[in-house]
């Protein structure tokens, strides 16, 4: 069973060394570009815009509330050992390292991360495996389908170990390749309306809207005391404002009674350690 376990995670762990080093295909021509009127312009590691102007795709509207598409979710796989399990973690957005108590694993940092874990003498072994980052991942949209692929590898201008299809559907569904094998990449099919372009845009809170809060508090702010600190009075040229001299007054009074209240406290403390 022991002979097992190291072969199975050993061939994992080749199929992804021995992929690493491949180039990726070439790419297309410029005249070929050229001609291409669809698919959707990489703005990001999470996000790209349609080339035909019908908005934006932002992959963060499709993760749950901690940035992950799926976390340790199982995948089936035939060839893996009886007492073992595979699973996936996955955050289109936001790098992740697993485990997170743990620094130095395989997966620090990454988009993707698949978990192989063997359970022996009454307890869990799991072993770590770095299955893409965000870092130069391509983007291909296809148009007839409505699908955005994202593909993910280790390093750059390497062989993908991670292919998202995100397609463009009123249903919402996420479901993995269905036989894990050493086959490279690794599928995962994603069904969500937020896979159609504008359709669940995340708003930025940018300069211009930080400019706009602090703007709105000034302003309202400003009325605030206006109206406490000013009094308007009428006089033969119209309507005239004049500070408030009882508000000034009441500001001073309470300033000045606290620091006389301080000197009393002062001046009583010293007059009893001299007694």
């Amino acid at each position: 069973m022991r002979f097992q376990m190291v072969f199975f995670t050993s061939s994992i762990c080749f199929g992804v060394i021995s992929s690493s080093p491949s180039m990726s295909n070439p790419s297309p021509p410029p005249s070929d570009l050229k001609r291409r009127k669809t698919g959707c312009l990489k703005m990001s590691n999470c996000r790209c815009i349609m080339k035909d102007g019908s908005g934006v795709i932002n992959l963060a509207a499709m993760a749950d509330s901690d940035g992950f598409l799926g976390h340790l979710k199982p995948v089936p796989s035939e060839n893996a050992p009886p007492n073992a399990e595979i699973l996936l973690s996955f955050s289109p957005c936001q790098p992740f390292s697993e485990p997170e108590d743990l620094a130095g694993t395989d997966c620090t940092d990454v988009a993707a991360c698949l978990t192989v874990r063997f359970y022996r003498n009454n307890r869990y072994i799991s072993h770590y495996i770095n299955y893409g980052r965000h870092e130069g991942n391509v983007f291909h949209y296809n148009n007839s389908l409505q699908t955005l692929s994202v593909s993910y590898s280790v390093l750059e201008y390497t062989h993908p170990l991670t292919v998202v299809h995100y397609h463009c559907s009123p249903n919402r569904s996420t479901s993995f390749a269905q036989h894990f094998d050493r086959d490279i990449p690794l599928q995962i099919w994603v069904e969500s309306p937020c896979a159609c372009p504008n359709a669940c845009a995340l708003g930025d809170v940018g300069p211009g809207t930080i400019f706009l809060i602090i703007l709105s508090l000034s302003a309202t702010a400003y009325f605030i005391l206006g109206s406490c600190a000013l009094r308007p009075f009428r006089t033969g040229s119209g309507v005239q404002i004049a500070p408030e001299e009882s508000l000034w007054c009441m500001l001073c009074y309470m300033f000045t009674e606290r620091r006389g209240d301080r000197r009393r406290r002062r001046y009583i403390s010293l007059r009893e350690e001299t007694l």
